[in-house]
């Protein structure tokens, strides 16, 4: 067993861990649906920034994720076409939902396993490599701002 199975998760993590394990697969659906329309739309302020070093690779549909650090506490904006892409966005919102707003430690607190427990039995098997890669790079958001705190733990009171 490693560390991460020892520690317990976030209480914004398990919340919705636990919910979308309590869910059916039609009621799981219904929960997509709702939450795709609940992403926050890009602030103006990232629109015209270079999306290279933002834009998650592994996922068929173009989704830029953009990481905000503010007073300690990290925030998750993403861009892409919502309309097209409902799932990833109800993915997004699911998990902005869980982290924004909390320490860089929660986003890494985020289990291995989550994209599976949050999407089982929806039959969007083919989506899961790509909501992977998101949690992927979202995690080395969070780790790059938790280090870069650590480097300047005043840089905020300054």
């Amino acid at each position: 067993m490693s560390d991460s199975d020892t520690t317990p998760l976030p209480p914004s993590i398990e919340r919705v861990l636990k919910l979308f394990r309590s869910l059916g697969r039609e009621e799981k659906m219904q929960a997509l649906v709702s939450y795709s329309r609940k992403l926050e739309p890009l602030p103006d302020r990232f629109k015209d920034l270079d999306r290279g070093e933002f834009t998650v690779p592994e996922c068929q549909t173009r989704v830029d994720v953009f990481p905000e650090m503010k007073d300690g506490n990290l925030h998750f904006y993403a861009d892409l076409d919502a309309r097209q892409s409902p799932t990833i966005a109800a993915f997004l919102a699911i998990l902005f939902n869980a982290v924004n707003g909390h320490p860089p430690a929660t986003m890494l607190a985020i289990p291995g396993d989550f994209v599976q427990q949050v999407m089982e039995n929806v039959g969007l098997a083919a989506r899961e490599f790509g909501l992977t890669g998101i949690v992927t790079r979202l995690k080395r958001h969070a780790a790059n701002a938790q280090a870069a705190e650590i480097a300047s733990p005043l840089r905020d009171s300054q």
